[in-house]
């Protein structure tokens, strides 16, 4: 109500204001006119006559929406209204005159119109600048009692310009602009809002200090990644708090700051391109259709739901043994898109394959994804029994299901652990491939697997961990200084299965793009950074060794000759090789004879995955196990 009573009342001042500045316009055209000496007559005539112009021009003025505009945050635009409102003003007094054969001279209209224009639009601009005056960037002490953060814009373009404004002029913004940078020369020793633009991003830390620079803003939208990766990499160097916008129509009207600005993510330091998807082929295999997501409650699955939900299958059977992460994911996706497309959950375990038939035969899917698997490498190694258990007999229930029922399109999701493995988990997914690419040649079912490294964010991921550590104060733990890693983000990855999904012919591996190897002790560093704060003095970085079955880095083929491109950049076909379904089930059978002896379950992943490599010097040999 208080609100209301204010706005009004501003109205009500601006509304009499502008009646005093119609009269006062006329007496100064006047003036000007007759040089001082007005007739008496014109002098009648204006006090007589001014009453209706002022009511012509009042409404005018509110049809242009004049006493609307929130003048704290006027600009040309609104100086725009108001000659608009007062040329067509003085027009209809002039037309008024001329019918009623009593009218002041045109000469006096003309002076009167532009007084007009410059008493309206002056006192308007004068608001502003009063308001900002004391809740600007002028008011100094209202600053400091605010406590907003001193920040610096990186980039003077379009974005750069709508935040600036937007944090002038708003004291609810946490933080108040001090100084931009800009790579543009040009723009370098100008003014943006009057916030000066001192240099470009190699300046970043002198003119931080410089400053006393608090946070940075990354506001730049049209750069391409390399040198995005490189600005965010200098703000990194700085112990500010790192920013970027992410959009700039959130900002147009002046309402959502918050919205359109993020925290910076490591994986913006990564600089992956957007996945380009080609929406018409995805569309075919999963629009109408009934869908099946095993370890639909996982990182890698939950996302592949998100975007799979997107094109509108028929059904989505979101299956996993774990029930609260898939709770979660029901009601987000029930909350999002329960009106067209109908979500179930199932709870249960793909080493059930009674269990897994009963749910075959109940939904008759078209296409099944399965991210179902363990993927601990140090927890597999302790514990190889449930790794076969999970990832290969879990795998060959499912595939045999999906074959049973006809469906369409099995894609498994595999991983860079798979090639020349040195872990049980590794060894176990090369094993889940084979089955699916010997299963294609005796199924109408399209079987295919796609291989991708390390996804940001994941359970179990190193990213989750490090941001653990560095809100404890640290060690953040790092098992070798020169162990890679391949990264993509958990999107991209889901994206690029099910574009891959979409190419399947049946016996495929697709491998994805990962891009450049990364250092994880870079990564660990650039983590720290971010949270503000400096590696090895604020945080200490632990070197703790190499884990069981950990390599010093990952490889996606087993050679680069053998994988070709295909029409999508980010997506590679692994030439197909020739795996024997009866051979594949005999090695299984194999391991499940001998699921209760850890040693020589080994001992048969080192015989059936070509170049598992277990260290360990008393590696029986396992020519006759089958003995």
């Amino acid at each position: 109500m208080k609100v209301r009573i204010k706005k009004y009342t501003r109205q009500i001042t601006f509304v009499l204001t502008d009646i005093a500045f119609v009269y006062l316009a006329i007496f100064i055209g006047l003036f000007c006119r007759f040089e001082g000496d007005i007739p008496v007559n014109y002098q009648r005539m204006a006090v007589i006559h001014g009453f209706y112009i002022s009511v012509i021009f009042i409404i005018l003025f509110f049809l242009f929406g004049l006493y609307h505009s929130l003048w704290e945050y006027a600009g040309l635009r609104e100086i725009f209204r108001v000659g608009g409102a007062c040329v067509l003003g003085t027009f209809i007094v002039v037309i008024i005159g001329i019918l009623a054969h009593e009218r002041l001279p045109f000469s006096v209209s003309a002076i009167a119109c532009l007084a007009l224009i410059l008493l309206v639009g002056g006192v308007r601009i004068l608001y502003r600048v009063t308001r900002r005056i004391s809740r600007g960037r002028y008011g100094i002490l209202h600053q400091k009692k605010l406590g907003r953060k001193r920040a610096m814009i990186v980039g003077a373009g379009d974005a750069g310009s709508v935040i600036i404004r937007e944090m002038l002029s708003n004291p609810e913004v946490k933080s108040i602009p001090v100084v931009v940078v800009d790579d543009d020369r040009k723009k370098q020793g100008r003014r943006i809002h009057g916030i000066k633009i001192e240099g470009g991003s190699d300046k970043i830390p002198e003119i931080v200090k410089k400053y006393n620079v608090f946070e940075i803003i990354f506001a730049i939208l049209s750069t391409d990644k390399e040198n995005k990766k490189r600005i965010l990499k200098i703000c990194s160097q700085t112990r500010c708090d790192l920013k970027m916008m992410s959009s700039v129509s959130k900002l147009l009207d002046y309402t959502n700051i918050s919205d359109s600005i993020r925290a910076v993510k490591v994986e913006d330091l990564l600089g992956r391109d957007e996945v380009d998807l080609n929406v018409v082929s995805i569309a075919k295999y999963l629009n109408g259709k009934t869908v099946i997501i095993t370890g639909g409650g996982g990182s890698i699955g939950s996302e592949i739901a998100r975007q799979v939900i997107k094109f509108y299958p028929k059904k989505m059977v979101i299956l996993d043994i774990y029930e609260n992460n898939v709770f979660r994911l029901l009601n987000e996706l029930r909350g999002k898109y329960g009106k067209d497309v109908e979500v179930d959950v199932v709870i249960a375990s793909i080493r059930d394959i009674e269990r897994l038939e009963n749910i075959f035969l109940l939904y008759k899917p078209d296409v099944v994804f399965h991210a179902a698997a363990h993927k601990h490498v140090p927890l597999m190694e302790t514990n190889p029994e449930e790794a076969v258990k999970n990832n290969v007999l879990g795998t060959l229930n499912t595939a045999q299901m999906a074959s049973k029922y006809n469906v369409k399109r099995f894609v498994l999701i595999s991983t860079d652990k798979a090639v020349n493995p040195t872990s049980i988990m590794g060894a176990t997914k090369r094993i889940a491939e084979m089955i699916v690419q010997s299963m294609n040649k005796h199924s109408k079912t399209e079987f295919m697997a796609v291989r991708f490294g390390n996804v940001l964010g994941s359970d179990g991921s190193v990213i989750p961990l490090f941001q653990k550590q560095i809100e404890a104060g640290g060690p953040v733990t790092v098992t070798h200084p020169d162990i890679k890693r391949y990264f993509m983000t958990i999107s991209e990855a889901a994206q690029l299965v099910i574009q891959a999904g979409a190419m399947a012919k049946g016996g495929e591996v697709f491998v994805l793009d990962m891009g450049e190897m990364v250092k994880i002790i870079d990564l660990a560093k650039d983590l720290i950074k971010l949270s503000g704060l400096t590696p090895d003095e604020d945080i200490k970085i632990e070197i703790t060794g190499l884990r069981p079955g950990d390599k010093m880095f990952e490889e996606l083929t087993y050679d680069k000759e053998s994988i070709k491109k295909t029409q999508y950049n980010n997506i590679y076909r692994e030439k197909s090789s020739d795996i024997l379904y009866k051979e594949v089930m005999m090695n299984v059978e194999l391991l499940i004879k001998n699921m209760k002896n850890p040693e020589k379950l080994r001992e048969i992943l080192v015989k059936v995955v070509p170049n598992y490599t277990y260290k360990r010097e008393n590696v029986s040999k396992v020519d006759n196990l089958e003995k």
